[in-house]
């Protein structure tokens, strides 16, 4: 697997994690603290395996355009991982306040997937050989597997 392919799927993953999470209601705290350690750890492990391997790589492929998509990606990720889920984890998950809180989250990270896939992805797919995407592709799902049994 590629590693575009293999970051879609994370996508995809995640995705389906918090159509789950926002279709539940406030009676559903043991089903929301379930998904949400999901969702913390699917995004946790993504994260890495992006800002350690796929971003480092698609910044060197590329020029101005592409280094300004790193950092913007980056400070997207600052935001979820400092703001938005800290302060999920820390709200009471039978509460109205985690059900916009949810919602936010969902938001950033929909817009953040779809500019990656959309603009970053398309850029890396140009940038850069199959070879390399595949080499990066098997780098990253090593790294994934072995953060995923650390966990």
């Amino acid at each position: 697997m590629n590693a575009i392919e293999l970051l879609k799927a994370d996508h995809e993953t995640v995705k389906q994690l918090l159509e789950e999470i926002s279709a539940t209601t406030e009676r559903a705290v043991k089903k929301r603290e379930e998904l949400l350690q999901k969702i913390k750890l699917e995004l946790t492990i993504h994260t890495t395996i992006e800002e350690e391997d796929f971003y480092p790589a698609f910044k060197e492929a590329g020029a101005k355009d592409e280094l300004k998509m790193y950092h913007e990606a980056k400070e997207e990720h600052r935001a979820v991982e400092s703001l938005v889920l800290p302060d999920l984890l820390n709200t009471e998950p039978g509460s109205v306040e985690f059900s916009g809180r949810i919602k936010v989250l969902k938001e950033l990270l929909e817009h953040h997937i779809e500019e990656e896939e959309q603009e970053m992805f398309t850029d890396a797919a140009k940038l850069m050989s199959k070879e390399q995407l595949e080499t990066l592709g098997k780098q990253m799902e090593e790294k994934k597997n072995n953060l995923k049994k650390a966990a």
